[in-house]
């Protein structure tokens, strides 16, 4: 009776939606730094560097959502296209 009232808050599920949050914004920043190196006429080494880091920021994070076996049907859907790593 007394105990549901000191019921803890559900951690899990919180940082659960952070890390979503955060696959999204690692996503779009991978993309841009695509479009970025896209539409630059000459190769340039930092802006591939920027793209790299990006591509690797976003798997390292993508990967720890799956080991959490994070679902959510907000992810973009381009996430499907690079779910097998390079």
């Amino acid at each position: 009776m007394f105990f549901s009232l000191f019921k803890k808050p559900d951690v899990k599920k919180e940082y659960d939606e952070r890390l979503l949050d955060l696959i999204n914004q690692l996503k779009e920043e991978w993309d841009h730094a695509q479009k970025t190196q896209d539409a630059v006429a000459d190769r340039d080494s930092e802006i591939e560097a920027q793209r790299a880091l990006a591509k690797r920021k976003y798997f390292f994070i993508y990967r720890e959502a799956r080991i959490r076996e994070v679902k959510n049907t907000s992810i973009q859907p381009s996430v499907i296209n690079y779910d097998r790593f390079e």
